[in-house]
């Protein structure tokens, strides 16, 4: 309920707006023909409108997580346009006014107005539409061309009190959400990879979606992801997206089975040492820490395959344990009620919706109003959890403001 007087606020100040705008559209086009502002009325309305629905459809059901992408990015991208266009709309009016009561005193003293000092209120609107469109197109435009390989590396401390002294200063790197069925560049992709090499991590995790729907969608970039190597190992998990839920739906049939086996398969050919609701003991110097890897747990639609109470068997006496798990809504949905022996979990999934601001102290995208925890780290008491926005791209083609991230965490004890 937090949030539902923003958004009904928001969706009012959209109303009101939109009949501003919409009247000052049809002011400036007099001459449009009776049918011309019939078509123009309804379209304008129905956008709007349908914009709004989308909105609270998006926030309140289980729509496709791309479809809700789209649809909130569209709402503020509206919103963002609309602000823009607003300063020119009021100057014009108070020009307008200002020019209506001078001419008056101008008739008085005989001193008519002439037409060339008077600025139309077409050329503003024309002016500001030209603006207000080249923002969102632009930042748009930018984002297919720069930001879908644009790759960032992210280092951060992770403070893990009961952290083995050898494991003090050990460096951990993480990517996820590769969706390989969406590139479109082989070279940017590879050079995301040697990013990562180059920071020489001591272990790497991978947490899931590593294609859209099918498993094949990897053949392209099998051979520049099998180039991902670590001294300590490379663990991975699964996303929603690797099941083939989205292609074959959720029941289960053969095909869909073959699917999941030839994922499972091409993770070990890659090297990647893929945890399904289970863990590995990870040993440095005679001393452990817990590497736990999951299957997708998921909210809402999302599916449930994660078995955690498998994954945690037989790990009590490890000082230290690190979990896999693709969805951050298992962190508040399962992780922080049931398990507080997990002291770190590293998720993906959200995209930081490829859309938005992500500066060193600041932060903020639509997707926030669907996922509390979306990009970077969160703590809770003693436990933490670290949010990668993501390697890849799902839906638009592109990434604006949230660039695509490779973290580099060092382990500490204090």
């Amino acid at each position: 309920m937090g949030r539902l007087p923003f958004i009904i606020a928001a969706c009012i100040f959209i109303i009101i707006f939109d009949i501003y705008c919409f009247r000052a559209i049809i002011s400036v086009f007099k001459k449009w023909k009776p049918t011309t502002k019939k078509i123009f009325s309804i379209l304008y309305w129905s956008y709007s409108i349908l914009l709004i629905i989308g909105v609270f459809a998006g926030i309140y059901l289980n729509l496709f997580l791309t479809l809700r992408a789209i649809i909130l990015v569209a709402f503020f991208l509206t919103v963002a346009c609309k602000m823009a266009m607003l300063p020119f709309l009021v100057l014009d009016d108070l020009r307008r006014l200002y020019i209506k009561v001078f001419r008056k005193k101008a008739v008085v003293k005989d001193q008519p107005i002439s037409e060339t000092d008077q600025i139309s209120r077409s050329e503003f609107l024309v002016k500001a539409g030209l603006v207000a469109a080249a923002v969102p197109l632009t930042s748009l435009s930018w984002g297919i061309i720069s930001g879908a390989y644009d790759y960032q590396v992210r280092k951060v401390n992770l403070i893990l009190p009961n952290l083995p002294k050898a494991f003090d200063g050990i460096t951990m790197a993480q990517i996820s959400d590769i969706h390989s069925g969406s590139f479109y560049n082989k070279t940017a992709v590879k050079g995301g990879v040697e990013l990562l090499l180059a920071e020489k991590p001591d272990f790497v995790f991978f947490t899931g979606d590593l294609v859209n729907n099918l498993t094949n969608e990897v053949r392209d970039y099998q051979d520049i992801f099998s180039k991902v190597k670590a001294p300590l190992g490379v663990y991975s998990s699964l996303g929603n997206h690797d099941y083939g839920d989205y292609y074959f739906g959720k029941e289960s049939s053969p095909a869909k089975v073959k699917n999941l086996k030839n994922m499972v398969d091409v993770h070990k050919i890659m090297g990647y040492d893929l945890l399904m609701n289970d863990h590995r003991r990870l040993k440095v110097d005679g001393e452990e820490i817990g590497i736990l890897g999951i299957e997708n747990w998921g909210m809402g639609r999302f599916p449930k395959y994660g078995k955690m109470e498998l994954a945690v068997q037989n790990t009590d006496d490890l000082p230290v344990k690190l979990l896999l798990s693709h969805d951050p809504s298992h962190w508040r949905g399962e992780v922080l009620k049931k398990y507080p022996q997990i002291d770190a979990m590293f998720s993906g999934h959200t995209h930081g919706m490829q859309f938005g601001v992500r500066l060193k102290e600041y932060q903020w995208s639509p997707v926030q109003y669907i996922y509390k925890e979306w990009a970077g780290l969160y703590q809770e008491q003693k436990q933490q959890l670290y949010v990668n926005v993501g390697y890849g791209f799902l839906g638009y083609p592109g990434r604006v403001g949230v660039l695509p991230e490779i973290t580099v965490f060092t382990l500490k004890r204090a």
